[in-house]
């Protein structure tokens, strides 16, 4: 985007603060939400935990006709900045990278909380990591929410976790656990206790104050307290909540997400209780600000025509109301103590 651009748009939703919008797309001619084939269902309010694996497989040409492929391949960008701006350094100076090495071997130990279908393999593979230990909610049980109720030690063999961690990554999924203050303390301890001091625990969570000042919006005398576009929408219970955990919401994103309860994270006391676990905070932006910080960066601007993030024009591939979606999120990274 030019800087022309960035300054049209840099008042776009939310009260003095920049937003992406760039509009080089109509907008989505895909009927409305509501029209739309559940993509994730839920029995009954067991297991809040996005079951990715419940979708179908349909194979890479068909996902690259989603309606929301712009958005999608935004969202795999930031990744990617996160991983190499924190995850690969903490993977260079693994004190555990020479054990068993050899030729083509990587160096150092991930383990992605929140997995899915492995989305991010290949940008772990990229990285050139050694060791890679990956965990998600199987759809048949979803109800136990093994990640935010047990220790790893119930999914991984004791040898698995002998050599410490070096990276974490929980992306797009950290904000179940914060049903309960239960949930979230097994979550980091899950996180910090096979993290080695020095180790990165990096994610992509719902921003809690933008998604609050939204609800805000919305007139007191509305019975509907949702908001949104074509392309995603939220829906509250509640306006006030008592209390920092279990302020349940109604998530619904196109060809993603049909309509899951989930949870905020309000960051204040997010980063008060990851320094019971040793973990502080290093970093934490807005989407459209990692987008800012990195559009011309030697090795992220390129990263963007190649993901399929913009054209080799520049012109971006979402219309305004993915932008509007993409901007929900923020990036995060925590060094352990």
């Amino acid at each position: 985007m030019s800087t022309a651009e960035m300054e049209m748009y840099k008042s776009y939703i939310g009260r003095g603060s920049q937003r992406l919008m760039k509009r080089k797309r109509g907008r989505s001619a895909e009927p409305d939400p509501i029209d739309q084939p559940p993509a994730k269902r839920w029995a009954g309010d067991q297991g809040v935990y996005l079951s990715y694996n419940s979708r179908p497989d349909v194979g890479v040409e068909q996902r690259l006709e989603s309606p929301i492929i712009g958005l999608k391949n935004f969202n795999n960008w930031v990744k990617s900045v996160l991983i190499s701006r924190f995850a690969q350094p903490a993977l260079a100076s693994s004190p555990y990278s020479g054990r068993g090495s050899g030729p083509g071997r990587g160096s150092g130990k991930v383990l992605d909380m929140g997995c899915g279908k492995g989305g991010d393999l290949n940008k772990w593979a990229k990285a050139k990591i050694k060791e890679l230990l990956a965990v998600d909610i199987a759809s048949v049980s979803v109800d136990q929410a093994h990640c935010y109720r047990e220790p790893l030690t119930k999914g991984f063999a004791q040898h698995q976790l002998s050599t410490p961690l070096d990276v974490v990554s929980m992306q797009f999924c950290m904000h179940y656990a914060f049903e309960s203050e239960e949930k979230a303390r097994c979550m980091l301890n899950n996180v910090s206790r096979w993290l080695r001091p020095g180790g990165i625990f990096i994610g992509t969570i719902p921003n809690s104050e933008q998604l609050l000042e939204h609800l805000h919006e919305v007139p007191s005398n509305s019975e509907d307290l949702s908001f949104g576009n074509e392309i995603y929408r939220i829906r509250f219970e509640e306006r006030d909540h008592d209390g920092v955990y279990g302020h349940k919401y109604w998530f619904f994103l196109q060809d993603a997400v049909e309509d899951v309860p989930e949870y905020l994270v309000l960051w204040d006391n997010f980063v008060q209780l990851a320094a019971e676990y040793g973990l502080v905070s290093v970093y934490k932006e807005e989407f459209h600000q990692v987008f800012a910080e990195h559009q011309e960066h030697r090795d992220f601007a390129p990263l963007l025509t190649r993901m399929g993030v913009v054209d080799q024009n520049g012109e971006s591939s979402m219309d305004e109301d993915q932008w509007e979606a993409a901007n929900i999120y923020i990036a995060f990274a925590f060094k352990k103590q």
